[in-house]
């Protein structure tokens, strides 16, 4: 049984209040002082050359007040330093059809409209690369011909460990098969926008819709030629993310740009078709793997060939890259993994990260071929699975660390509460039920600017009043991060939330957090705000003996556990004598309930109001205010790529998923999901359960419905009226098992809950329907025409 008053306690997100009242405040609905109307011009062509293009006619026209082209940038803009290669409007020329190639600022958005329709623009077109496979072959007209390669090939990664020849010779069972998956938006409820205020220094304040502060306040300086002191980017409230609004865009360089220019506020809101073009989804994939299985040895090898589709542009292309096979590390050993990924440049809409990233379709592949060979050997797929995953204190093949893992139990449950025995291979025709498995990041351990800046910071404040001020520069981006940050330091302090304001993602007052990806909030900056929150107690126990005339205690600062989690490294930001899951107030002092009651010594049994001690703190120092940080400790091999997909922990998940299949129609109906999620100690229950549900969600829109669809180039579905994604009627009946596990290098025991549930629901639906029908879908998502003809393949009807 736990003993926090806070953590472990569902508890309703900061701030969801001014959500469901309408108060709260999107980028979109802050108001600044007689703004500019930004607007932007984009491409109708998929490739071409820019051979002419004329703003002179809108900048003519009464109340435009600026306009920029490509020619008004020196640089390009990424998220990752080593491939930054998109513009932020399109110089020489055009890429995807939906690239901007100029904007305007005017007056009203009417102006803005006329005037972006007298702009100009002479293309010569040029054949598009549409195809990925094609993209590998030499061109005379490469999409990026700065990169001095003879194809379209981006990123290129292999990676080998063990023996595949032997470990396939000593499987009893090996299969293989082919995989293709469509390309996905984020389909996030908020579009983009982001307005700019300008002051009489020249100084900006950004206010954008993006997960990433810090990334995008680099850009902005480096894309502006400013420095960084003259930029403050602001976060709002955000509407949802899922990674795409993680990497630092376009419109947000072109805003700026144009504030800088005219000298006016401006403001810029992209319609949902915009956003489609705009957003960096899940790459489309083509995959072939083969797997070998013992009935007692469990995985001897597996290897993997994929193919990515890129886009136009980088963006997280070369992370993406390493993911599709690293990713493949867990939740079972491997003692033999091989896998090549082609990263390609094509003339469509840029893919980046999207959640889950990068281990979502390679996880489908790896669990129906799993499957497959647990068929061939006639296993049962769920024991098969009990008998593979990991143990805890391990390290996979490629050196990741697996420091907690409570998968077994949780599947074993999930085996039980869904009868998974006494309907595997007994259900009617029809009717199927269905195993798979994943593993995902918590935190990714390797930054993407490559510096000994902590991955997190987190600084407190208390002044006369009381309250606790929490600075952080992460982003709330709908996932409750706020909410965790005050949760952590309520615990530590022992005072009610109540008592605590959260100010975040803000980079003129906050300090530096990485932003919102690879679920690393909650970890890394959980881990800060915990640090800090220890330090401040401190103070307030000194404070505590003053006021009863007593010692104050002696902290001893134990040293990192050294064993095998431990490989050296910076010293982790822990200095406090309480560093078990559980704080253990070895000082001597309770806080409870705005109360600070003595525990031993002279002083035992007394009481102090907790206003009076930070009073006496605050007459001794002012205000009072620590800091904590999260350094990662180094992990990982020498080898090539080694540092791709490290991470402090893992989170497991198992789904059992239940299914109809009508052979009719083809229609596939999702009854209902068993999910067992390895999070470690649950920070709150209420967020927990949000997560896992808006994971299935987002999963079940991959498996059977959602997929970008191009015609020359051009996304045909580029509205919510026609990409598809599950209503609430889709949504399944969901079992959740998520108390299954401590991490000790967690916040109190916790690891990811955000992104790792989505990967294994998809091929837990494919298996199902497997078990229903007796097929094998192997292209993503699972639409009725692909049930139909499988079916009739099956029957031998190949029309």
């Amino acid at each position: 049984m736990s003993s926090y008053t806070v953590i472990g306690k569902p508890t309703p997100m900061v701030g969801s209040r001014e959500k469901v009242t309408g108060k709260a405040k999107f980028t979109d609905d802050i108001r600044v002082a007689n703004p500019l109307i930004v607007g932007l011009l984009r491409s109708p062509l998929a490739s071409a050359k820019i051979s002419r293009l004329d703003l002179s006619a809108a900048l003519a026209l009464e109340g435009v007040r600026a306009g920029v082209t490509g020619k008004d940038f020196d640089s390009t803009i990424g998220v990752l330093p080593i491939s930054r290669d998109e513009p932020p409007l399109a110089r020489d020329c055009v890429r995807y059809v939906g690239e901007p190639v100029a904007a305007i600022a005017a007056e009203s958005s009417s102006l803005c409209r006329q005037a972006l329709e007298l702009i100009r623009v002479e293309y010569d077109p040029i054949e598009p690369c549409l195809d990925s496979r094609k993209a590998l072959k030499e061109t005379s007209h490469p999409i990026h011909p700065e990169l001095k390669k003879p194809s379209n090939l981006h990123k290129s990664v292999t990676q080998q460990f063990g023996n595949l020849e032997k470990g396939f010779a000593s499987a009893q069972a090996v299969v293989e098969g082919s995989f293709d998956f469509a390309p996905l938006t984020h389909a996030f409820t908020e579009p983009f926008a982001t307005q700019v205020e300008i002051d009489t220094d020249s100084n900006l304040t950004v206010y954008s819709a993006t997960q990433v502060p810090h990334y995008l306040h680099l850009a902005l300086s480096g894309a502006l030629q400013l420095p960084l002191h003259k930029i403050r980017v602001v976060k709002p409230y955000l509407g949802g993310g899922f990674g795409g609004k993680s990497d630092p865009l376009p419109h947000e360089i072109v805003a700026a740009r144009l504030a800088l220019i005219s000298g006016r506020n401006v403001r810029l809101l992209l319609d949902r078709e915009e956003t489609f073009f705009t957003s960096h989804g899940r790459h489309p994939t083509q995959i072939g793997m083969r797997l070998g299985l013992h009935s007692k040895k469990g995985i001897t090898a597996l290897s993997g060939e994929m193919l990515i589709d890129g886009g136009a542009y980088a963006s997280y292309g070369v992370v993406t890259s390493y993911y599709n096979g690293v990713l493949l590390q867990g939740p079972y050993p491997i003692p033999n993994l091989s896998f090549h990924c082609d990263r390609v440049y094509t003339n469509k809409l840029t893919c980046g990260a999207m959640r889950g990233h990068g281990g979502v379709n390679p996880r489908f592949a790896s669990e129906v071929l799993l499957d497959m060979a647990c068929e061939k050997l006639q296993l049962d797929p769920c024991e098969t699975r009990l008998r593979l995953i990991h143990k805890a204190e391990t390290l996979t093949v490629n050196q990741f660390r697996i420091t907690s893992c409570g998968l077994k139990e949780g599947l074993a449950t999930a085996m039980e509460r869904s009868r998974w025995k006494e309907k595997v291979k007994k259900l009617p025709f029809g009717r199927g039920i269905g195993v798979a498995c994943g593993f995902f990041i918590s935190g990714s351990a390797l930054p993407i600017h490559w510096n000994k800046i902590p991955q997190s910071t987190v600084r407190l404040t208390i002044d006369f009043d009381g309250a606790v001020t929490v600075y952080s520069g992460a982003s709330d981006i709908g996932q409750g991060s706020d909410t965790v940050l005050a949760q952590m330091v309520a615990e530590v302090l022992g005072i009610s939330l109540s008592h605590i304001k959260v100010i975040s993602a803000d980079t003129r007052l906050c300090p530096v957090d990485l932003g919102s990806y690879s679920s690393r909030v909650t970890f890394m900056a959980g881990n800060a705000a915990r640090n800090a929150a220890i330090r401040m107690r401190k103070g307030l126990v000194a404070a505590a003996c003053g006021i009863l005339e007593i010692k104050p205690p002696r902290y001893r600062n134990p040293k990192p556990a050294e064993s095998f989690f431990r490989q050296g490294g910076r010293k982790p930001d822990f200095d406090s004598a309480y560093l078990g899951p559980n704080p253990d107030y070895s000082d001597g002092f309770l806080f409870q309930d705005a109360k600070i009651s003595a525990l031993s010594g002279k002083a035992k049994g007394k009481q102090l109001d907790y206003f009076e001690v930070v009073k006496t703190a605050v007459e001794d120092h002012g205000t009072l205010q620590t800091q904590g940080i999260y350094l990662s400790p180094k992990l990982g091999g020498t080898f090539k790529g080694a540092g791709a997909g490290l991470s402090p922990s893992y989170s497991f998940t198992a789904f059992i998923t239940e299914v109809t299949v009508n052979p009719q129609t083809g229609f596939i109906k999702v009854d209902k999901v068993t999910c067992a999620h390895d999070c470690g100690q649950p920070l709150n229950p209420m967020a927990v359960e949000g997560q896992i549900e808006g994971s299935i969600h987002m999963g079940l829109g991959q498996a059977l419905m959602e997929g970008l669809d191009y015609v020359n180039g051009a996304v045909q579905n580029a509205s919510f009226l026609e990409y598809k994604i599950p209503s609430a009627f889709e949504q399944p009946e969901i079992e959740m098992i998520y108390d299954l596990s401590r991490d000790n290098e967690g916040p109190f025991g916790a690891k990811e809950a955000g992104e790792g549930v989505l990967a294994p629901i998809i091929p837990s639906v494919a298996n199902a329907i497997y078990d229903a029908v007796g097929i094998r879908l192997c292209s993503v998502p699972m639409t009725p025409d692909k049930v139909l003809a499988a079916l009739n393949a099956k029957r031998g009807n190949h029309t």
